[in-house]
């Protein structure tokens, strides 16, 4: 029964890339965003967003609550529009609409031939990210979480293997074992930090307990790497800032623990900055 849903979900998303593809980005982006803040509460429980988003600002009232959520499904809808627009984001016509503060930094990494951590959420069109990395020639390894449905799953694969990074590592023991191979070979890592995780430890988010990967900390105890915060926003519908900031560098006395909750909190001022573009949909305190 689930391979016959997974064929028809491909199917109509299909359809859609194929209206997406006829009609332009900016449109398809738009309308995307515009579909996606109707049906995104239908499958996705309301109530945990309105729920998580008021952990983070306990004294927004249900209108200031309900507006970042629709701002919330609004971003989902465009970047789920504008994977088919990947190649243009990399290399065509949309590469202009990205513009990097902190590239020295980045650039820097690069000339030094230096391992570092990157870290992010899913902010904005998070994919970008990684693409900027990649397109400057810093070495990476990306890791990621397949999806359910192994028909887009592979479509998906194809697209950020191709235009975001080669280096795709999935997400489990059997990627861990690669991404540190990889690091031997003084590849850098980037990883979203935002995930609810079944292996990990409770660390502070938003002053709760919430289960945390600690990939990042055992990659900076391991091969004493600093960690680099990366944060993207939309803006004007289809452009976007990426801000790099500065290496953060942890001592050989800092623990695991001690580690998971400086990032946590990296990632809490980053939420901070722009909740409209993080994705509160996920239960990160089940």
């Amino acid at each position: 029964m689930k391979i016959i849903k997974y064929l028809i979900q491909f199917i109509i998303i299909c359809i859609f890339y194929v209206i997406f593809k006829i009609i332009g980005v900016r449109l398809s982006s738009f309308l995307s965003g515009k579909l996606f803040e109707i049906i995104g509460p239908i499958f996705r429980s309301k109530k945990i967003t309105n729920n998580n988003i008021k952990r983070a600002f306990p004294d927004y009232n249900s209108k200031e609550t309900n507006k970042i959520g629709s701002s919330m499904w609004n971003n989902y809808g465009r970047v789920f529009a504008e994977y088919l627009y990947m190649k243009n984001f990399r290399n065509g016509s949309l590469s202009k609409n990205i513009s990097i503060d902190g590239k020295d930094i980045l650039l820097n990494i690069k000339d030094q031939n230096q391992r570092v951590v990157f870290i992010s959420g899913h902010f904005s069109n998070f994919e970008l990210m990684a693409m900027q990395i990649d397109k400057l020639g810093i070495k990476i390894g990306a890791i990621y979480r397949p999806l359910n449905n192994i028909f887009l799953n592979k479509f998906m694969e194809r697209i950020r293997k191709k235009y975001i990074c080669n280096n795709q590592i999935k997400k489990g023991i059997g990627g861990l074992k690669e991404l540190i191979k990889l690091n031997k070979q003084g590849f850098s890592t980037a990883l979203m930090i935002d995930q609810r995780v079944s292996q990990g430890i409770k660390s502070n988010f938003f002053n709760e307990k919430a289960f945390t990967t600690t990939i990042p900390a055992q990659l900076i105890k391991k091969f004493n790497m600093p960690v680099v915060p990366i944060f993207i926003e939309r803006y004007e519908g289809i452009k976007f800032k990426m801000k790099v900031h500065k290496p953060i560098h942890f001592s050989n006395e800092d623990t695991i623990e001690n580690i998971t909750i400086e990032l946590n909190k990296t990632l809490e001022r980053m939420i901070l900055t722009n909740p409209n573009n993080w994705i509160w949909s996920h239960n990160r305190w089940k």
